[in-house]
């Protein structure tokens, strides 16, 4: 048995995102004996160490925001002129793929693969405008088009959608079964009263996630039913103005910020339902934990409906109506929400992190061939 494939896979840094999730999801099931993953990074991320301890190699260049765009696109050349070894370059960035993509093509590298994980670019209108110049050279250096949704392709690949391929956001189903067991443990570790109502949601402080939405929310709920709580797991730049707010509404008691929360699998036990009000989302890889969980999903109606497994869990509302918001959460707190094992459903419509890195193994093997 020769040496396994090593496939570059590219990230601004290895965090806790929907991307992020889904390749260590895959790494930790691929068949590290054929396939093996390196990471190009620009900064330090909270899977690095088992990315090492899997034995993958982390590279480290500057990012845009350190150095400026010459200095930038100058390291991307120089690293994969160092580094024309590589077979396969999957690069996750979207947009800000087609800098990557194209400095890859340059180095003569055969297989370079553009992954959509979103429907929107973040950012200010001048970032939009440079990231929409950066995906504009993604079409002529991709050799290969991923996407996690149809949607997701739709956007970053607009007329070559058709002729991407869909990549399913798979998780470990086994790891998201209800346990009552679990549910007390967090809920003990928490100091959350059995019979407290929860409210979940996991994401990124980014604007995407729409925690403002979710705190007004929140609020409104407290006022009919006292004994609710809000756990919000996840970190990033908004964290400290949801705080503010938190606190400026007076429930500071009530809501707890995990920060990045390392069991996922085992905090979403301790919900009760999972609010999701993403303005955009490429998939929503944390609908389809909540759903594994067994766990009602109140979701904004621009997420895709390729994260509803069809087994009466999500209800799709829009952000236009708070109101109506308020009322489901309302509803569902006098509702006993019997938690099923669904393991079957997640396999059943293609889900199982098991199966996709054996289809992602298979991709890797036939175009390297």
């Amino acid at each position: 048995m020769g040496s396994p494939i090593r496939v570059l896979h590219v990230v601004v840094n290895m965090n806790r995102g929907g991307a992020e999730t889904l390749i260590m999801n895959l790494y930790r099931n691929i068949d590290r004996s054929k396939i093996q993953f390196d990471f190009l990074t620009c900064k330090e991320g909270v899977f690095d160490q088992e990315i090492l301890d899997l034995g993958g190699k982390i590279h480290r260049i500057p990012y845009i925001t350190d150095g400026g765009h010459f200095h930038y696109i100058k390291n991307l050349k120089q690293f994969f002129k160092a580094n024309s070894h590589y077979k396969i370059v999957h690069s996750h960035m979207d947009k800000m793929s087609g800098f990557v993509l194209n400095a890859a093509l340059k180095a003569s590298i055969p297989i370079r693969i553009a992954h959509s994980h979103s429907t929107q670019s973040e950012g200010s209108v001048a970032e939009k405008v440079y990231k929409s110049y950066a995906g504009s050279y993604i079409l002529g250096s991709a050799s290969h088009l991923l996407a996690c949704s149809t949607e997701a392709a739709k956007w970053l690949f607009t007329k070559q959608s058709i002729n991407a391929l869909i990549l399913k956001n798979g998780i470990d189903v086994e790891k998201f079964k209800f346990s009552t067991s679990i549910r007390s443990k967090v809920r003990n570790q928490l100091q959350i009263d059995d019979k407290t109502f929860v409210i979940g949601h996991v994401g990124r402080f980014y604007e995407t996630k729409n925690h403002s939405f979710l705190i007004d929310i929140f609020a409104n709920v407290t006022r009919y039913h006292t004994d609710s709580k809000l756990i919000l797991a996840g970190d990033g730049p908004l964290r400290k103005n949801i705080e503010d707010k938190v606190e400026e509404l007076g429930l500071v008691d009530k809501v707890i910020f995990t920060g990045v929360y390392d069991r996922i699998n085992e905090l979403l036990q301790s919900f009760d339902i999972f609010l999701f009000p993403s303005i955009f989302e490429g998939f929503g890889i944390a609908v389809l934990e909540a759903q594994g969980s067994g766990l009602k999903c109140i979701i904004s109606d621009t997420i895709s409906n390729e994260v509803d497994l069809g087994i009466n869990l999500v209800d799709t509302l829009s952000l236009e109506n708070k109101e109506l918001w308020v009322e489901k959460v309302v509803n569902l707190y006098n509702i006993k929400n019997d938690r099923k094992n669904n393991c079957q459903a997640i396999i059943k419509r293609g889900y199982d992190i098991t199966s996709i890195a054996e289809s992602v193994s298979d991709f890797y093997m036939k175009v390297a061939r």
